[in-house]
Parts: C-alpha cells; structure tokens; sequence
C-alpha cells in the first residue's frame, strides 16, 4: 500500500491545480522522478483516462495508480525543533512536554525521542505513516549528535564506540557507527538505530559519563543556526529529499542489503 505523505501546498499553480508528478509524490506514492515513469508506463489515470506528462491536476480529478483511487491529501507538517534541556518529549499530560512548550496552532506529536537531559533537533509531525518510515530501525536512517563527556577522550574509546558495545540492560551489540574526535573530550557520533539512552549508555559501559548530548541531523535535516527553543517548517526541498532518502533505504532493506530490525526512539 502505497505511504500518504502529505507535504505543502507549495506546488500548486496560479490556477490551482497541481502537476500530476508531484500530485503522486505528494501522496507518498514515489518521487516524482518515479512519477514520470509511471505516467510513461500507462499506471496512471484521470478520470478514467490513461494520463499523459505534463497533466496538470485539480482538486475534483480522480486519480488512479495502478487501478486505486489516490485519495487526496492535506498538508503534511514537519518541524524541526531545537528542543531544549528539560524538555520532555512526550503528549499533553506531562509536565515541561513538548507539545505544551511549542504550543502549536495544530496537533503534531514527536518523531521519536530525545531525553530531557539532551538537547537538539527533534522533529514534530501531524503525519503517522512519515514518523513510522524515519523511525523504522530496518532502514537504518542516520542521526548525528555532539557529544561531550567528562574526562579526556582516549584512542581506544574512539575504537571502542565505532566497533559497537554489548549493552547487558538491553542484552544488544550496538551497531557499527562512525565516532570522531572533536576536542579533548567532546565527539561527534552518527548512529544508524535508536535504542534507548543509546550513547548515553554506550559512554557508561567505557567508563565515560555524558555531560553534554546534543543532537544536530536526523538524516538530511540539519539543526543548523536553529535557536534554542526555536522550530521551522520542512522546506520543500527538504521534505523531497527526505522522500528520496526514505523510499531508497526502504529499497535495501528490501532487496536485503540492510536486514536488522531493532527497537527505535
């Protein structure tokens, strides 16, 4: 079944319709490189109609993929959010949570977790099926922190850290990763999995403790010059080369190059 992801209003033209290859993209069927493909290849429809290049879409068209009905859809929202310390990134109902703290005009819920002790970008979405494809631990989707720890970082932690470390709570090796050295005692670490307090509890099995966790990237979303507290929307370019990273790694793990499905947050 085809994923609904649900993106801006940004495409429409003056006389609001929409390109049938971004119509399709925008409802999470492929990108719209794919698109053209598939309207060549006559698995598109118009009102019944084989649908040609260049089709321009308005909102009482009915169209079809492969015979079934694309049901229309309403704008996805992304943010991206420097969330700050003691932040809790959960749903109304607690105190110091994210939804209360952003206060936002519409409801949007966290993809995935980052600690109330750590800080950096977190994304909010009002959109289910967008969350579960980031977050899917099988697609190994990267996500890259800012790490500074207590004492002088040595060589062999380094090599310890990118190797992966046995976690006895979680009774889990910890994927290969990539750690680099910043300063004296501050790393940077690009994990493909999420498991819970993951670095955290990786620095403890070395004997390390984390006095700073940042986070910066969740795949092609960066933090940026994002102020603390502060959120933006996606951008378009943004959210179209997220689709491309998602429906790429969804391919591997299909194909079998990338097999592990773990737990996520």
């Amino acid at each position: 079944m085809a994923r609904k992801y649900r993106t801006n209003k940004q495409n429409e033209t003056g006389d609001g319709t929409v390109r049938l290859n971004k119509y399709l993209s925008d409802a999470g069927i492929c990108s719209r490189r794919q698109a053209d493909a598939y309207i060549d290849e006559g698995k598109v429809t118009v009102d019944g109609t084989i649908a040609k290049a260049g089709t321009k879409i308005h909102p009482t068209n009915v169209v079809c993929f492969m015979g079934k009905p694309i049901k229309p859809v309403k704008e996805c929202i992304l943010l991206l959010v420097n969330k700050p310390r003691g932040i809790v990134c959960t749903t109304k109902g607690q105190k110091n949570n994210i939804v209360d703290f952003l206060n936002y005009k519409e409801r949007i819920y966290p993809v995935g977790r980052l600690d109330v002790a750590s800080e950096g970008l977190l994304l909010m979405t009002n959109d289910g099926d967008l969350m579960n494809e980031i977050l899917r631990a099988r697609n190994f989707h990267e996500k890259e922190y800012i790490v500074t720890v207590n004492k002088k970082i040595e060589d062999s932690f380094i090599k310890s850290m990118r190797q992966g470390i046995f976690l006895p709570e979680l009774n889990v090796t910890t994927r290969p990763c990539k750690v680099k050295k910043i300063e004296a005692d501050t790393f940077s670490i690009i994990l493909t999995q999420g498991l819970n307090r993951q670095i955290r509890r990786m620095c403890e099995a070395l004997d390390y403790k984390v006095v700073r966790l940042k986070r910066i990237r969740i795949m092609n979303l960066k933090l940026g010059n994002l102020k603390r507290g502060q959120s933006r929307k996606a951008t378009e370019g943004e959210m179209e080369k997220l689709y491309s990273l998602i429906e790429q790694s969804k391919g591997e793990a299909e194909h079998g190059t990338k097999t592990e499905n773990e737990g996520i947050n």
